[in-house]
């Protein structure tokens, strides 16, 4: 069966071509141009990957993106024709996983899918393989930190707390490899692939992030630790 994308674009040419260019690769794709038709059409239809536009007529899509990430953890690249940082930093924050800047090249965008597709299947395998009968260790514990494999799930003190799928990735990755030196382009390549094209800036934003979440002083964190001139170290 192909693998579903939804595209939420509202300029019809740019609708044309990455539909044409996604269905060349033997995609399934649907196409919509409203930001409230964008959410009927993810719930209905439970898409494999999400690209979709910032500036919409009904919602925009960090609305769109900040709605869908309480419901589903679909992979989200969002496009933008404004090159403003501010703009990256809060399609991330909201729960987007990649974004591109218009005008780009639908070479560089079918890469970008490709990569967020591979990724996504790869982690779905993980959490089937954790899920057997026979896993070895559902719960990672550390102290007041507890990561549930099976459930997908992370509680400080017995209380969830609510994590971005990419800081869940990140998080799980540094548990699994506790009390190591981890470079930051380790960290990039491991859990965003090798084939991402940002910069190991992503890591540090998103280690900031999770520190406001599981430590108690995020300004002086006990559990992930900044090596100088080296990465991090997760010390649980």
């Amino acid at each position: 069966m192909p693998e579903k994308i939804l595209v939420v674009e509202d300029e019809p040419t740019l609708q044309e071509t990455i539909s044409y260019n996604l269905e060349k690769q033997g995609y399934a794709v649907t196409v919509v141009g409203d930001g409230r038709e964008a959410l009927n059409a993810a719930r209905s239809m439970d898409p494999d990957l999400l690209l979709l536009d910032l500036m919409l007529p009904g919602l925009d899509g960090l609305e769109i993106t900040r709605i869908l990430r309480r419901e589903m953890n679909v992979p989200i690249i969002m496009l933008t024709a404004r090159d403003e940082e501010i703009d990256r930093v809060l399609g991330l924050e909201m729960g987007a996983d990649d974004y591109l800047t218009k005008p780009f090249s639908m070479r560089e965008l079918m890469a970008r899918v490709k990569a967020q597709l591979r990724r996504s299947r790869l982690h779905q395998e993980e959490l089937e393989r954790y899920t057997e009968k026979d896993s070895p260790q559902e719960t990672l514990s550390f102290g007041k930190l507890e990561i549930n494999i099976t459930r997908h799930e992370v509680t400080l003190a017995g209380e969830v707390i609510s994590l971005k799928p990419k800081e869940y990735e990140l998080l799980l990755f540094f548990a699994e490899h506790r009390g190591q030196m981890l470079t930051r382009e380790f960290i990039l390549e491991r859990v965003w692939g090798w084939d991402y094209v940002g910069d190991s800036r992503t890591v540090d934003v998103h280690i900031r992030w999770l520190r406001k979440k599981i430590e108690d002083d995020p300004a002086n964190p006990e559990r992930i630790i900044t090596v100088r001139g080296g990465g991090y170290r997760f010390e649980g």
